[in-house]
Parts: C-alpha cells; sequence; structure tokens
C-alpha cells in the first residue's frame, strides 16, 4: 500500500509527458502556418515588387591594363592587353525618400507594400588621374558609364532621367558589368581628362517594392532623410539613424555616413568589395506578430499541464478525493487544446482578444469539469481561480520583451515557495494508505 501513491504520481508523470506530444504537434502547426503567411508576401511581392535595395550611383571608366607573359614556344616576354573596370564612387550623395505605404490581403494575411519617391543627387570631385596610377592613354574616356543597383527592377514606375551637368540622359535597363550589383540600370556618360570642374548628378526614382527599402551609402559623406506616414517603422542594417521621429501619424529618419565608417574606398578595380554589407534603411513592419506570440506562449504548456495536474494532486490528497488517471488526461487535453484555439482566433482577431476569448474558454470547460468530478464548490473554486492566476501570469510574460526572463524566473521561484509551503506538513507515507482506501471507496 505504501507504493500506492507513488504510482499514482508516475502516472501523472506519464500523463503529462504524453500530452507533450500534441504540444509538439501544435507547435509545428504554428510554424506550417507562419510559412504560409510567409509564401503569401513572398507571393504578392512577387507580383508587385520585393524589397528594395539601391545602390549608386557609380562611375566606371574602362581601361587596358597590359599584362606581361611569357610566351611559351619562343620564350619572349609579351604584353598581353586585358580590359579592367575602373569603379569611382561620388563626392557627395544626398538622398530624399517620401515612402507611401499600404496593405494588401492574400485570404486571411497581410502584406505591407509601398510606393516610394526617391531623389538622389551629388556630384564627383575633380579626379586625380595620377594617383589612381593608371596611365591616362589607357582609359577608355568615351566608354565611360554611370551604374545604379537596384535590387528588383520589376518596381521601377517610370523612365529614370539622369541629369548630368547640364545635360538630361535616359537610363538604360541592365548593368553593364556585375562587380557592383546583380541588377539595376546604366547609361553612357561623358568625362574627359581635361575637365577640371566637378561633375554634377540628379535623378529621381518612382519604385515599389514591398517590406524593406534600403540604401548603400558609397558617398563620401553619404545624406539619407526618409519620410513616410507608417507609424510601425523598424530601422535596421548596418547604421541606425543619426535622428528619427516616430508619431502615430508616421515617421521621419535622418542618416549622414561618412567615407570611413565604411570599410571600401572611393575608388577601385574590379569586384573586390562587397557593397551589401553596409545596406542601411527602414522595415515596414506589422503591428503585431501573432504566430511569433502563439509560439511563445505554448513554450509554457509543460507549465500550465504541470501546475494544473500538481493543483488536483493535492486537491486529491488533501480533501481525500478519488481522480482517475483518465479525468486527469481528459484536463490535461483541455489545456492543450487552449493553444489551438488561441493559433485559430489570433488569425482573425487581436492576439490579446484571442488569449481572452480561449482562456474564458478553457477556464469554462475545466470549471465545469472540475465540479462535476470534485462535486464540491470551493474546490472547483480553488482550481479555477489558480487556473486564471496561471493564465494571467503567462499573458503579463507574453507581452513583456526585455522583462520577461526575469518576470518569469521570479514567478516560478514564487510558485514553487508556494507549494513547499503548503506541502511542508503533509505525511506522504501516512497519506498513501489513505488514498488506497480513497481508491477502494471510488471503486
Amino acid at each position: 500500500m505504501k507504493y500506492n501513491l507513488l504510482l499514482k504520481s508516475a502516472v501523472i508523470v506519464v500523463i503529462t509527458l504524453l500530452l507533450l506530444i500534441p504540444t509538439f504537434m501544435i507547435q509545428n502547426l504554428i510554424t506550417e502556418r507562419q510559412q504560409t503567411q510567409q509564401n503569401a508576401v513572398m507571393e504578392v511581392s512577387s507580383k508587385w515588387g520585393n524589397a528594395q535595395t539601391l545602390s549608386g550611383p557609380f562611375l566606371t571608366i574602362p581601361f587596358i591594363h597590359y599584362q606581361k607573359e611569357i610566351s611559351e614556344n619562343d620564350k619572349k616576354e609579351k604584353l598581353i592587353p586585358i580590359k579592367q573596370s575602373l569603379h569611382i564612387l561620388p563626392e557627395n550623395l544626398s538622398i530624399k525618400g517620401d515612402v507611401s505605404p499600404q496593405k494588401r490581403s492574400r485570404g486571411i494575411y497581410e502584406v505591407v507594400l509601398y510606393n516610394s519617391e526617391v531623389k538622389i543627387s551629388g556630384d564627383f570631385q575633380n579626379i586625380d588621374w595620377e594617383k589612381l596610377g593608371i596611365d591616362t592613354k589607357n582609359l577608355l574616356m568615351d566608354q565611360a558609364y554611370i551604374t545604379v543597383g537596384v535590387s528588383d527592377l520589376r518596381g521601377i514606375e517610370n523612365r529614370v532621367q539622369l541629369k548630368w551637368n547640364n545635360r538630361d540622359l535616359l537610363f538604360n535597363p541592365g548593368t553593364v558589368t556585375g562587380d557592383l550589383a546583380e541588377s539595376g540600370i546604366s547609361i553612357g556618360v561623358p568625362v574627359s581628362v581635361s575637365d577640371k570642374k566637378p561633375y554634377t548628378f540628379s535623378f529621381q526614382l518612382n519604385l515599389k517594392g514591398s517590406q524593406w527599402l534600403r540604401f548603400v551609402p558609397i558617398g563620401k559623406v553619404t545624406d539619407v532623410e526618409l519620410k513616410s506616414p507608417w507609424a510601425n517603422p523598424g530601422f535596421d542594417g548596418a547604421f541606425l539613424p543619426d535622428s528619427r521621429t516616430v508619431t502615430p501619424d508616421g515617421f521621419t529618419a535622418h542618416w549622414n555616413i561618412l567615407n570611413l565608417n565604411r570599410n571600401f574606398p572611393q575608388q577601385w578595380v574590379g569586384d573586390r568589395y562587397s557593397l551589401k554589407r553596409t545596406s542601411f534603411g527602414v522595415d515596414l513592419l506589422l503591428p503585431v506578430d501573432n504566430y511569433q506570440k502563439a509560439m511563445r506562449s505554448i513554450k509554457y504548456a509543460i507549465l500550465f499541464i504541470a501546475l494544473t495536474f500538481l493543483v488536483f494532486f493535492f486537491v486529491e490528497i488533501m480533501n481525500k478525493k478519488f481522480i482517475h488517471p483518465i479525468q486527469y488526461a481528459l484536463v490535461g487535453i483541455a489545456l492543450v487544446l487552449f493553444f489551438s484555439l488561441l493559433l485559430s482566433f489570433s488569425e482573425y482577431m487581436s492576439f490579446n482578444l484571442s488569449y481572452i476569448v480561449s482562456a474564458l474558454l478553457t477556464l469554462a470547460l475545466v470549471a465545469g469539469y472540475a465540479r462535476a468530478i470534485l462535486r464540491s464548490g470551493p474546490l472547483t473554486f480553488l482550481v479555477t481561480g489558480i487556473l486564471t492566476a496561471l493564465y494571467g501570469f503567462i499573458f503579463v510574460i507574453i507581452q513583456l520583451q526585455d522583462y520577461a526572463l526575469l518576470f518569469g524566473s521570479v514567478g516560478l521561484f514564487v510558485i514553487l515557495a508556494i507549494v513547499m509551503y503548503f506541502s511542508r506538513k503533509i505525511d506522504w507515507y501516512s497519506i498513501s494508505g489513505e488514498l488506497s482506501k480513497a481508491d477502494k471507496q471510488g471503486e
């Protein structure tokens, strides 16, 4: 008889572990629904315009480099001409953008799209050709061109006109070389070694995209200013804004980046440097990520089940109420079903409201079942009150971002202290025999 309590405890532990199986299934379901949402975002974005990253403009001047080689036949040294590209970055780069976001729906999912007007201007200062170490006779000045990198060309809405000094030029699609950007637009420009004045440029891009808009700081001084009516921006990338203002009516942000803040020079030859790592900008975030919160909440499933079973176990011991393992299992299934309800409701309403509705439904179900098996109003009220406090405790943890670990650890410590306090005077060996008698009476 003295092992009856130990056997009952072992059965409860086994039931608890078995209930983790449907819990993991719901976790996989959350991941699957999140992937479905991402697929919906990608599908809509692919038809409108993907996330955009702008780089440039770059001034590229092809030149002939003569490389020495020894002929295998006559063992004589020969000069082999090789065509290479010299890339020059602007001295000053100014970018002013106006981003107009909008929400689109794909089934039950929302996607953030945007239209933008980006005005880019700057200049290439007097180029000291002697410092470049390239003979000016080998420069193919008539083949010089400007490149602007655009990650998704489908987002360009209008023809792009470049004002180069006093000349108006229309960009052509595509890039001449892949050294600077995988995709973009380019145009040949007049450049001369004899020119002593800076080359000024300006153009405007009307660009569609989704999710984010980023820039690469290629100027010796890069100045970027963005504004938008979107109230939930996320500033991301290699650089945060020097100043920003976020209100319910929108945001403004300003970056000022020097060439000393990045790890590539103002000119180089070929594809020596990767520029994507220095990109920065704004992410247009949706206010709530229900799937992320649902995943955070289900991580506490074992806590829900274990503490609820512990309450029933103490009620069974201290009040000599026989509770069958099947009844434990049914209560556990109701607790697991809470997370499925939460996931389902959160796809159609706010997460907080979904949590409250799911918790109330689960509490009503468990309270009604506890009333039937315990046949005691005070005990049912005790079980329901403890479970309500537990739901409230987890709800607060989910809302807290930075202090979730601290609050959760302190809360679990308090719960353990309460359990130890109320169980300190229980004589488990004598309870085992009494519980055995209660089991026989229950049978």
